[in-house]
């Protein structure tokens, strides 16, 4: 994988809470909405307590002596100023605070290859890779592009090649490549209540036996490679291999078992057979001398090693 899109693994799971500089200005501007619940406090007015409330679905909050308020679409400061103005009838200019202490309202659901996918709250502006902080960051295996998936309400996601469905939401494609490497600042875009974050896992090839370095490869996006490049991505032959006896291990759909494909290294590497393209997913298997026969047990030893391989990215 591009250094670009490594960074970006190693930065958002270093840095699971992002805060800008703006902080304090965005918690103050957040917009609330149903299932936030707020504290609301007077300045030096001991007589008068509110208990935290929460917004009802339809958007309203019942405080004491203010009576019913629609706090859904306002921000915080602005609730303040309606409360304040409602309260003038009981206390002289009063000047009122209002706090969220849970939020509800804008969730946003991180799915696929991050490492704590879940639903967060926004709890004021954030941008993608804010929200990917959220999540502690991107797997190891995590592909090179996110799918934002977004309802129409919030409008189109401000992205190339962004699509609407007609009977659905809006859906974009973002290259983590592009955000990290300042190609495309534009594409860490700010997130709204109700995205969809889905970061696919990425396309693999796997090397296991005998070989230096055997473990799962993350393929780049649209790149295909052969065996040759596979087996120097694991630096080489271990010393013990048998060359002649290698094996693509390929799941076939719809099979019982996968297909296997021999493949002679030492005639690929004398440039005597053409060299071999690998699907994803598959499996380069090379056995040592001692099981030149590379019987079906060893083979279906050599995939389960495959589900809890190491992964490496370039």
């Amino acid at each position: 994988m591009k250094p670009a899109v490594s960074a970006l693994v190693a930065f958002v799971a270093a840095v699971p809470w992002l805060v800008p500089a703006s902080a304090q200005q965005a918690v103050d501007g957040y917009m609330l909405g149903s299932a936030d619940r707020v504290s609301v406090s007077v300045r030096d007015v001991k007589e008068i307590e509110f208990k935290p409330a929460l917004i009802d679905a339809a958007g309203n909050l019942e405080l004491p002596y203010a009576g019913k308020l629609h706090a859904a679409g306002l921000t915080t400061g602005d609730l303040a100023k309606v409360i304040a103005e409602r309260l003038k009838d009981y206390i002289n200019d009063p000047h009122v605070t209002v706090e969220v202490t849970e939020y509800g309202s804008q969730p946003v659901s991180v799915i696929g290859a991050v490492n704590k996918p879940g639903v967060y709250q926004l709890r004021g502006r954030k941008t993608l890779i804010e929200v990917l902080g959220l999540a502690e960051g991107l797997r190891n295996d995590a592909g090179h592009s996110i799918t934002i998936t977004r309802r129409k309400e919030w409008g189109s996601i401000p992205l190339p090649g962004a699509t609407a469905d007609p009977d659905g939401p809006f859906s974009a494609r973002a290259d983590v490549a592009a955000i990290m490497d300042a190609r495309s600042p534009g594409a860490n875009i700010p997130i709204r209540p109700h995205d969809v974050i889905a970061v696919p896992r990425a396309e693999m090839v796997y090397v296991v036996g005998c070989v230096r370095k055997p473990g799962g490869f993350v393929l780049g996006e649209k790149e295909s490679i052969t065996v040759l490049q596979a087996l120097s991505m694991a630096e080489g032959l271990d010393h013990a291999a048998a060359s002649r006896e290698a094996r693509i291990i390929r799941a076939v759909t719809g099979a019982a078992k996968p297909t296997e494909i021999p493949v002679n290294l030492e005639n690929i590497l004398a440039n005597k057979e053409p060299d071999q393209n690998l699907q994803t997913n598959d499996i380069l298997f090379i056995p040592n001398s001692a099981a030149k026969s590379a019987a079906l047990r060893s083979v279906e030893v050599a995939i389960q090693m495959a589900t809890g391989i190491v992964i490496w990215r370039r």
